[in-house]
C-alpha cells in the first residue's frame, strides 16, 4: 500500500532515528524533503505548505516537553500533524442499516459493496445485497459472483427502481442491506437524476461515496459534489494498493469534510480496512501497525502467542508449515511486514518481498518433505538430509538451500526490530506515546 509515498516517508524517519546529530539545520532540511514528498504524492501545495509551516514552528518555536529529545521531538510532532491532515479520528460503520453506493465508472463499487458485506459478516451480522446497476451490461453477472464468494444472497430485478424496491422488501428480515448503483463517466444529468430518485425510494442510513486513490486531490472537488446530490455520509478510498497518489485523496477528502471511513487495499474479498489515521500514517513512516497485525492474525484464525513468536522472530521452521495458510489468510507478506514496528525502516532490497511470496508455495512442498525434528531445529539439516528433502519435494536443492536462508535472515530482522528491539534507545518513550504497549 502506497508503496513510493510510504518508502520515502519511512526514509525520512529512519534519517531522523539514525542521523547522527538533530539541529535547527538539519530540521530545516528534513522538512523540505518532507514537503517534496508529499507534493509528489499529490497533496495540494497550501496544504502541504501549511502542514510543513506547522511542524517547523512546533519543533523550532514552542518548547520541548519534558522528557523528550529534539529528535524525539520531530518525530512525535511529524507524525501528529500527518494524522490531522489525513483525518485524525477513525470513523467506521457498526449494527444494522441500509446502504447505498454511489460513484463514478471504474471506482470498485461492485467489488466494494462484495467487501462491504464481508465486513459486516465479520461483525456477526447478515448482509443482503441489491444491484441497481443496469447500465454496465456485467454488473449483476459480477455482483453474482463475489456474493456467491462470500455466501451472501442478492436481488436482480429488471430496473434499478423496482429493484430497489422489491430487494428491501425481501430483505426486511436482514441485518444490513447494500446497494450497488450504477456509475458514469462523469456527474452528468442522467446520473444524478438516478441517485436522486434512488436515495428517495431507498432512504438509506448511510450513502457512501467510492473514490479511486489515484485520482488525487480531485477526491475533494468529487466527494463535494456526491454530497450535494444524494448527502453521502462517507468516503470509501478504492485501489490503495500501488498508487503514491492516496495522500492527495486522504488529504483531500479530510479537509472538504468527507470522512474517509474504509480503505481498499487489494482486489480480495478481504481487503477492506476500516481507515484509521492513527495507524495508517504509523505504517507510513515505518513505525508499524501491532494492533492491526495482531487483529488480521485473529481472523485468520493464528493464535495470540504465534503472532507474538512471528513478532519477536522466535518462529520455527514447524511453526511457519504450521501456519503458511493462515498467514496467506493476513494478505502479502509486505502489507504483514509493515505493520511490524520498525520493519519499514530497514533498508531491504526492492523486491526481496517479492520473491518471499512467490517462493512460499514451493516452499510449502520442501517443509512437508522435512521430518518434525528438522521443522522443530534447522540447525541439524545437513547436506545428505538437504539432498533427501529436495527428491522428497520434488524441489531443486538450492531452493532447499535457499528456504533455511531465507528463514533465519527473516528471523533475525523480525526479532531485532520486534519487542525487545524497541525497548532499546530514546525511542522507548515516542513508541509508547504512539499507543504501543511494549
Amino acid at each position: 500500500m502506497f508503496d513510493n509515498l510510504g518508502k520515502s516517508l519511512s526514509n525520512l524517519i529512519r534519517r531522523i532515528v539514525t542521523g547522527t546529530a538533530i539541529d535547527k539545520k538539519s530540521v530545516e532540511e528534513i522538512l523540505k524533503d518532507l514537503k517534496i514528498i508529499l507534493l509528489q504524492s499529490d497533496v495540494d501545495t497550501k496544504l502541504a505548505e501549511e502542514l510543513v509551516s506547522k511542524i517547523r514552528k512546533k519543533c523550532l518555536e514552542e518548547k520541548i516537553p519534558a522528557g523528550l529529545t529534539l529528535r524525539e521531538h520531530v518525530l512525535k510532532v511529524i507524525y501528529e500533524e500527518l494524522v490531522k491532515l489525513l483525518g485524525e479520528k477513525p470513523s467506521t460503520l457498526i449494527g444494522k442499516k441500509k446502504i447505498m453506493l454511489v460513484g463514478l465508472f471504474g471506482t470498485a463499487k461492485t467489488t466494494t459493496c462484495a467487501k462491504l458485506a464481508r465486513y459486516f459478516q465479520k461483525q456477526g451480522l447478515k448482509p443482503a445485497l441489491i444491484c441497481a446497476d443496469y447500465h454496465r451490461p456485467a454488473a449483476t453477472t459480477q455482483l453474482l459472483q463475489l456474493s456467491q464468494q462470500i455466501n451472501a444472497p442478492v436481488h436482480i430485478g429488471k430496473d434499478p427502481y423496482s429493484a430497489v424496491k422489491d430487494g428491501l422488501e425481501r430483505f426486511k428480515s436482514y441485518d444490513v442491506v447494500i446497494i450497488d448503483t450504477a456509475g458514469r463517466n462523469a456527474l452528468d444529468t442522467a446520473l444524478a437524476n438516478e441517485m436522486k430518485r434512488l436515495a428517495e425510494i431507498a432512504k438509506p442510513d448511510e450513502v457512501l461515496l467510492t473514490i479511486p486513490a489515484d485520482i488525487g486531490k480531485v477526491a475533494g472537488p468529487q466527494a463535494n459534489e456526491f454530497n450535494k446530490l444524494v448527502g453521502i455520509t462517507g468516503v470509501i478510498v478504492t485501489k490503495m494498493d500501488g498508487t503514491a497518489k492516496g495522500g492527495g485523496a486522504l488529504s483531500s477528502c479530510s479537509v472538504t469534510g468527507a470522512k474517509v471511513k474504509f480503505i481498499g487495499t487489494g482486489e480480495k474479498i478481504e481487503d477492506l480496512e476500516v481507515y484509521d489515521p492513527e495507524r495508517f500514517v504509523s505504517r507510513l513512516l515505518g513505525l508499524g501497525d501491532l494492533r492491526t497485525l495482531l487483529e488480521k492474525a485473529k481472523e485468520a484464525e493464528i493464535k495470540p502467542e504465534m503472532a507474538e513468536k512471528i513478532v519477536e522472530g522466535r518462529f520455527t521452521l514447524q511453526d511457519f508449515y504450521d501456519q503458511i495458510e493462515a498467514l496467506g489468510k493476513m494478505g502479502p507478506l509486505q502489507s504483514i511486514a509493515s505493520m511490524v514496528p520498525g520493519f519499514g525502516m530497514m533498508k531491504l532490497p526492492e523486491d526481496v518481498m517479492e520473491k518471499q511470496e512467490e517462493k512460499l508455495k514451493h516452499f510449502k512442498f520442501i517443509l512437508q518433505s522435512m521430518t518434525r525434528e528438522e521443522k522443530e531445529n534447522p540447525d541439524i539439516i545437513s547436506a545428505s538430509r538437504i539432498k533427501r528433502i529436495a527428491r522428497g519435494s520434488g524441489r531443486p536443492e538450492h531452493e532447499v538451500r535457499e528456504l533455511l536462508n531465507q528463514y533465519e535472515k527473516m528471523r533475525k530482522i523480525l526479532k531485532s526490530f520486534g519487542r525487545t528491539g524497541l525497548e532499546r534507545g530514546g525511542l522507548k518513550q515516542l513508541i509508547k506515546q504512539f499507543g504501543f504497549k511494549l
